[in-house]
């Protein structure tokens, strides 16, 4: 099949959505589709394009046997509320040329990745043009986060966002997203339940493994032996509540055993710094380079993925995957119920979001535990190895593209592999819960 993928982030970006979106379409290039991406020039999470990329114009490279389009954009060096609407705002312009030059090409289906929805309405006309299927994969309801986080706070702006994000989910013919949770969100928001979609993210096995040695990270950061590594490695923004370890890392301060090591950039890392400074027990890295990161992740005595209360079900946290396959013990702040928490609680140890308290208490216990730590280390390893495999999603996509496709030309699809849904309960509840639509929820004032 031929296949176009559109959407912001994409390889070389080394964390979230361009990690998973080029691993996608590698996987499925390998498997003998024609892939082609149309995305921006790498930024994230620095906020910086990257060297030999540029910023303000387009350009076409070849990756991995995909072919890449990239469509200028503007990165602000400080994002906020406006600032990102007018970032996501530049590339949905700016990337339009390039959709029109795909429809020559004829493929035969369109992908967008959310973030960014800005991008729909013109997926859906090329879709049509192009006599494509349209499919949506979101990986964050960025409309929802926006408002829930508090980066926009209009309560007028946010009806007329919803309005609009709800007809355009449903103009889609398929809607999938990464958690039975999210995906069971889309069918609230109007998808037809028979066109959501559950395509969980992945982890490679082969490349992410315990170490039989102790990480080479422990000599280059000094890090003497003995010493408990408690590690963040990823995006340092507004969604990920990081600032709460930081205040764990303090209130940790006289435990001589405990290193905490925070890897990354983004938009809040100045503010995490100032938060630090003096703490003797803290050390900042910038993001490593791809080929490094099970060295990276193998430093780690314990993973912690701190994430704010208002996110949840919002997002997944894509760095999840990659300690799981680790083998070390994982530590996350969610609230029961949530797709997080049903993720790690059976293998890891969950505590209440922006609980400061509660974080440090369960890194002082897992610290003076090894046995504990080793066997929440081999449960999570092992939920990688069955549940998390590329191919495994990646056959569910083609299995359902497949018979779309194949139904929109009349065709009868020789896949009939029956594709990993959102369970039936899950949506099924969410329809039953979703109420008649008021005048005022129906349209924008």
């Amino acid at each position: 099949m031929k296949i176009l993928i559109y959407g912001l982030n994409y390889a070389p970006e080394l964390t979230g959505v361009g990690k998973y979106t080029a691993e996608m379409a590698v996987l499925l290039a390998r498997r003998g589709h024609e892939v082609r991406v149309v995305c921006a020039p790498p930024y994230y999470p620095e906020w910086r394009v990257a060297a030999n990329y540029a910023a303000w114009r387009y350009q076409r490279e070849t990756r991995d046997g995909v072919t890449i389009w990239r469509a200028p954009l503007w990165v602000p060096a400080r994002p906020g509320g406006l600032k990102r609407m007018l970032h996501l705002a530049s590339f949905a312009a700016s990337s339009l040329p390039l959709l029109v030059r795909q429809l020559l090409w004829r493929p035969d289906a369109a992908m967008l990745i959310a973030p960014t929805l800005m991008c729909a309405p013109a997926t859906l006309a090329f879709a049509r043009l192009a006599s494509a299927s349209a499919w949506l994969h979101i990986q964050d309801f960025e409309v929802d986060a926006a408002f829930d986080l508090g980066l926009l706070k209009s309560s007028r702006a946010a009806r007329v966002a919803r309005w609009i994000e709800s007809a355009l989910l449903r103009r889609f013919d398929t809607v999938s997203s990464i958690t039975p949770q999210m995906s069971a969100r889309a069918a609230l928001k109007g998808v037809e339940p028979s066109r959501v979609v559950c395509l969980p993210n992945w982890v490679d096995v082969s490349a992410i493994f315990p170490l039989a040695h102790t990480s080479d990270y422990r000599r280059l950061l000094g890090i003497q032996a003995g010493q408990k590594v408690v590690l963040y490695s990823g995006n340092m923004g507004a969604k990920q509540g990081i600032e709460t370890l930081a205040d764990a890392a303090a209130s940790l301060a006289a435990r001589a055993d405990l290193t905490f090591v925070f890897c990354g950039s983004g938009a809040a890392k100045e503010h995490l710094l100032e938060r630090c400074a003096g703490l003797t027990n803290c050390i900042f890295i910038p993001l490593q380079p791809v080929e490094r990161l099970n060295e990276l992740l193998n430093l780690a005595d314990i993973h912690v993925l701190p994430q704010r209360g208002d996110a949840a079900d919002l997002v997944m946290p894509s760095k999840l995957t990659g300690m799981f396959a680790s083998g070390r013990a994982v530590v996350a702040m969610a609230r029961r119920g949530t797709a997080l928490y049903d993720a790690v609680s059976p293998r890891g140890v969950v505590v209440p979001p922006d609980n400061v308290k509660a974080l440090a208490a369960a890194i002082t216990v897992l610290a003076s535990d090894p046995e504990r730590r080793a066997a929440l280390g081999k449960a999570a390893r092992n939920y990688a190895k069955r549940a998390l495999s590329p191919e495994s999603t990646i056959g569910t996509f083609e299995a359902r593209l497949a018979t779309l496709v194949g139904g929109s030309r009349g065709q009868h699809p020789s896949v009939e592999t029956p594709y990993f849904s959102a369970p039936r309960s899950s949506v099924a509840t969410a329809v039953r819960q979703r109420k008649p639509a008021t005048t005022e929820e129906a349209a924008p004032d």
